[in-house]
C-alpha cells in the first residue's frame, strides 16, 4: 500500500496515547509537556506519543 505525507499526517501528528487507559487524544505538543491537557476517558494527564507503523 502507497504511503502519502497528507494521510501520514492525519493519522500521527500531534495524536496522544493515554498511558492509563489508551484512549487517543489529538493535542499539541507543548500543552501535554505542561500536563493541561487530561483524558476524556480517565482524568490522567500521562500520555505517549502514537507508534507509527512503518
Amino acid at each position: 500500500m502507497v504511503r502519502f505525507p497528507e494521510a501520514t499526517a492525519r493519522m500521527f501528528q500531534s495524536m496522544f496515547v493515554c498511558r492509563r487507559c489508551k484512549a487517543k487524544r489529538r493535542a499539541d505538543m507543548r500543552k501535554i509537556m505542561l500536563k493541561k491537557i487530561s483524558c476524556r476517558r480517565c482524568g490522567a494527564k500521562a500520555f505517549r506519543m502514537i507508534k507509527s507503523k512503518r
